[in-house]
């Protein structure tokens, strides 16, 4: 993938992604064949601000790990009625970060 095309991703869609591992992206993409540019361009990545709102009106209900893959985690959470709120009380916190992890793995393992 070319430069200029890799720093108009960064530039665009770095907000979803850990702001330490921005690098290795930029790494991943430049060994990136044109062949699956077009897909990735296409991605639709997770939105950290929608991760922190679910786990903030619906943690209880662990609608934030649903939402992230984490059905097993998503269930516990459901059962437990969030770790009787201390489970949820701890996603408030990490929510955002836990979707820009999705998305980098996503990036890492898809492309």
């Amino acid at each position: 993938m070319e430069k200029e095309k890799i720093n108009q991703f960064i530039m665009i869609n770095g907000k979803f992604f850990p702001e330490m591992m921005i690098e290795d992206v930029k790494k991943k993409l430049e060994s990136l064949d044109e062949s699956k540019e077009s897909m990735l361009m296409a991605t639709e990545w997770k939105n950290p601000t929608v991760a922190f709102l679910f786990a903030f009106f619906l943690g209880v209900l662990g609608v934030d790990r649903f939402w992230l893959g984490e059905t097993g985690l998503g269930i516990a959470k459901f059962i437990t009625c969030g770790g009787a709120g201390i489970w949820t009380l701890i996603d408030w916190f990490t929510a955002m970060n836990r979707a820009k992890k999705y998305n980098y793995n996503k990036l890492m393992m898809n492309f």
